[in-house]
């Protein structure tokens, strides 16, 4: 135990939604403000539709906290659904009248196969659980995560690469550059791309199209030694990728340079090391994008996300009715025409959340103050090695 679990439940149009943290240590600031800082990000950006005008998120301490400091147990979250007042009737947990059945699945939604899963007719039971507004619960737990780390001095921090046809020159960034690309509508840290990137969205949404993208989750100040080799779900590159490819919509997930790697040299890829009496252990480069054999090497922690292109059109593609089997065009359920910038915010928390576990899991500890000891020690072991 003592190791950081979380869960979610709610659904898109239900009353709200509800999230709980375990093996959070004691001590760790927290306020509604840090949370709901991270919820209006996940809010923003260019080519989002008007589902983020309706809900404004807010967060509420359910449990945990008392006078901005965690307390060791599990911290409890509730995040309301304003649209829930236009839904009582359709989203009653209680018997009653049921309406707006969706009896048409969409193409690329987990509608059909999840109808068929969970025996469901009204496949509306499944839609309102797989809608990416399950994230925003993710994002708010995520945030407690990222208050944590930050007591150990890790900084994490999301941009993108890549929206449709327009991408980001490769290089590498500071904590610096990457914390002002928060101003850019687009969330890139190289505005020479911004005016094209939103130009590109422009015409998407003219034509009746969706956008997908890449965006990248850069870690730094993590200490050497998180993950390990010794089992396949113990290593930290492996348990990223699931947590990453978990956000729906998303559909690979590399680390450091990654696909890249593939078309290159040996000589091209791995990172020569070094040492310094400054500076104890570097790397030469950080291809590897900080880890080695599933362990952090105490290079700043790259990995990138691709996703696909929202699934619903404006111009929407054939399906065919569940129980007339009569064909018909998708029915739009939204009207993003990009979430790249919003789903970065995502992979932001989905990789913290893996991080403060692995920082439990190397280090333990009941109070902040314990954590920070024993990685200070680890540290002194580690420039001394």
């Amino acid at each position: 135990m003592g190791r950081w679990r979380w869960l979610t439940a709610g659904e898109s149009h239900g009353p709200g939604l509800v999230g709980i943290v375990e093996g959070v240590p004691a001590g760790v600031p927290l306020s509604r403000a840090v949370i709901d800082r991270d919820l209006a990000r996940r809010q923003k950006g260019y080519g989002r539709g008007g589902r983020m005008a309706i809900e404004q998120d807010r967060v509420e301490f359910w449990g945990g906290v008392r006078h901005g400091l965690t307390l060791g147990s599990p911290v409890a979250l509730l995040v309301r659904n304003r649209d829930f007042e236009n839904w009582k009737e359709t989203m009653s947990p209680e018997a009653g009248t049921v309406d707006r059945v969706v009896t048409r699945p969409r193409p690329g939604h987990a509608d059909l196969v999840g109808g068929m899963k969970y025996r469901h007719r009204d496949l509306r039971n499944i839609l309102e659980r797989a809608s990416a507004r399950e994230t925003t619960m993710r994002v708010a737990l995520g945030a407690v995560a990222r208050a944590f780390l930050q007591t150990v001095g890790v900084e994490v921090v999301a941009h993108v690469l890549r929206i449709g046809e327009v991408s980001v020159p490769e290089r590498d960034w500071t904590l610096d550059e990457l914390k002002a690309a928060e101003d850019s509508p687009v969330r890139v840290a190289d505005r020479s791309v911004e005016s094209a990137m939103m130009a590109h969205i422009d015409q998407a949404k003219a034509d009746g199209d969706t956008l997908g993208g890449i965006f990248e989750v850069v870690a730094f100040g993590l200490p050497v030694g998180l993950g390990s080799h010794v089992h396949w779900d113990r290593r930290l590159e492996g348990r990223l990728a699931q947590a990453l490819i978990s956000i729906p919509a998303m559909k690979a997930v590399e680390v450091g340079t990654g696909f890249g790697q593939a078309g290159l040299p040996g000589s091209a890829v791995h990172d020569s090391i070094r040492w310094d009496a400054a500076h104890g252990w570097q790397r030469g480069s950080n291809r590897a994008g900080g880890l080695e054999g599933g362990i952090t090497t105490g290079m700043p922690l790259r990995v990138r996300v691709a996703m696909k292109p929202l699934s619903t059109l404006m111009s929407p593609l054939g399906s065919v009715d569940i129980e007339t089997k009569e064909p018909f065009l998708a029915q739009v359920e939204r009207s993003d025409v990009t979430a790249v910038p919003a789903a970065s915010v995502v992979g932001e928390a989905m990789v913290m959340h893996v991080l403060a576990d692995a920082v439990l899991e190397k280090f333990g500890g009941d109070s902040v103050a314990e954590v920070q000891e024993r990685i200070q020690r680890w540290e002194a072991y580690v420039r001394a090695y």
